[in-house]
């Protein structure tokens, strides 16, 4: 029989470790067991921002809809498509009884239901905005922040702005010479500075739409209205190239202008005719204006491609001159990198550079078919390089931030820890204003105004000066919260 001081030590020792908390690596361990259970635990934990996010592409079939009803549009039942109304074509309210053309509509607009046939997932991806496009995402942005509040991220950056209609007229008015200066001033003499005045005013229209929509009053504190938003303006490539200059001109004439505005993209496929002519083009274009409006933040579509799709000396260099040419920040997708010239060298120059890669797990699945061991995903952190997790265009891929995590931690086997480390990512090379948190991208010390704790005057003074540091101070905030609830 034991002593009764040992066995006393015995019981309380056994009470101490029982009582330890649970490793946040244990449990995600663990659960990633159980699915389900490893769902509920991702649907909570902090997300801080989706970086890639297409506003349009971001709505659920469902909504456009409701909002095609509200909106008294009607339905082209030959192509499935949203239109205005006119001979022939169905009142949108007819899907209010006929369950039938509305579930036809829904896969129609979105990859519910999508089985690779006649037409790739690529096709019917892209197909899908022609469909819907009658309805105006702008007045559904609401929910995609309600959305997005309700899985605890604090952040989005939405493709929300484009130089189509009459930005993109000015430049075929205009046209374009080898002189780009020229041009620039032309487009300028046609009136191409009033297109900007009017991209913030539909910032200003989004903006009134969704804190309306969501109730946000004055001083509300939900985490829907307390969601900040940066707007991205998104550049069409596979229009003409006088065109595509002008809408250059104006996305970065506008982001200069308006804080909300955070950066220019490019989009469009990136396998179109004139996307991949030209690419270069795009590129130099994007130099010129860069050099012009250098504090105006760049991200770029580049290496969303896979082999058969393109032939192969397409694959050889879109993520480099995005980057060398091209100036970008960040790069959405990069799906191709290991197929173009000397990868390891363009990874590393990306690490060194703090380049971050926007990660979109289902798109790249479902667009091109990359999933696996076939995504770069785990090759680019092997090299330092820094991810994020987005959406893309949760509406149309029937997904959500949650499932990319969920996705991400099932197929590479991505500890707690690892997660933690992209979703610091997301706000740390984020584009909205003013200073980090850190000290550094290591993530082991703050910044020196709140190195005596966040309560301090001289941090309250540096959050309230600085939007990334306040999401980032708020992001260690929702850790400690979750952490501690998950014990």
């Amino acid at each position: 029989m034991l002593p009764r001081s040992i066995a006393l030590f015995i019981v309380l020792s056994t009470a101490l470790i029982a009582a330890e908390p649970v490793s946040m690596d244990h449990r995600l361990a663990e659960l990633r067991k159980s699915p389900l259970e490893l769902y509920a635990f991702l649907y909570k934990m902090p997300k801080g921002a989706d970086l890639h996010n297409h506003l349009s592409g971001a709505i659920y079939a469902e909504h456009f809809l409701t909002a095609a009803i509200e909106e008294h549009l009607c339905i082209d039942k030959a192509a499935l498509a949203l239109t205005t109304c006119g001979p022939g074509m169905v009142d949108a309210a007819t899907i209010q009884t006929d369950n039938a053309l509305r579930n036809a509509l829904i896969d129609t607009f979105s990859m519910r239901n999508f089985v690779v046939g006649k037409q790739s997932g690529h096709d019917h991806f892209f197909d899908t905005f022609d469909k819907f496009g009658a309805a105006g995402s702008g007045n559904l942005i609401a929910d995609v922040a309600q959305r997005a509040a309700d899985q605890n991220e604090s952040y989005l950056e939405l493709m929300a702005l484009s130089g189509g209609g009459a930005i993109s007229t000015i430049g075929k008015t205009v046209g374009l010479t080898g002189d780009l200066d020229a041009t620039r001033k032309q487009l300028d003499a046609a009136g191409l500075g009033k297109q900007v005045t009017a991209l913030s005013a539909r910032v200003d229209q989004m903006e009134q739409t969704r804190l309306s929509k969501l109730g946000c009053q004055q001083g509300s504190a939900s985490p829907a209205c307390k969601l900040k938003i940066g707007y991205v303006y998104q550049v069409l490539r596979e229009f003409p190239k006088e065109q595509v200059f002008a809408q250059v001109i104006a996305g970065f004439a506008a982001a200069a202008a308006d804080p909300r505005i955070v950066a220019v993209n490019f989009v469009q496929p990136e396998d179109g005719y004139n996307s991949m002519h030209d690419y270069h083009l795009h590129m130099q274009m994007v130099d010129y204006t860069h050099g012009i409006y250098p504090n105006v933040h760049i991200t770029l579509h580049a290496g969303e491609l896979a082999p058969g799709l393109v032939p192969p000396e397409g694959l050889l260099f879109h993520i480099r001159e995005a980057i060398d040419v091209g100036h970008a920040e960040r790069i959405g997708h990069g799906v191709d990198v290991m197929y173009e010239k000397d990868p390891i060298a363009l990874m590393k120059q990306m690490r060194d550079r703090h380049v971050l890669v926007e990660i979109n797990l289902t798109s790249n699945d479902g667009i091109l078919g990359v999933k696996g061991d076939q995504h770069p995903l785990p090759v680019y952190r092997k090299h330092g390089v820094p991810v994020a997790l987005s959406t893309d265009d949760e509406g149309v891929s029937r997904s959500q931030m949650t499932e990319e995590f969920q996705r991400a931690v099932l197929t590479y086997n991505l500890s707690y820890t690892d997660l933690k480390e992209m979703v610091r990512n997301s706000i740390e090379y984020s584009f909205a204003p003013g200073a980090s948190y850190w000290k550094d991208r290591k993530y082991t010390a703050v910044a020196t105004p709140c190195v005596a704790g966040r309560k301090t005057a001289s941090c309250q003074t540096y959050l309230e000066k600085n939007d990334k540091a306040r999401l980032g101070a708020d992001l260690e905030e929702r850790f400690a919260t979750f952490e501690r609830n998950s014990n």
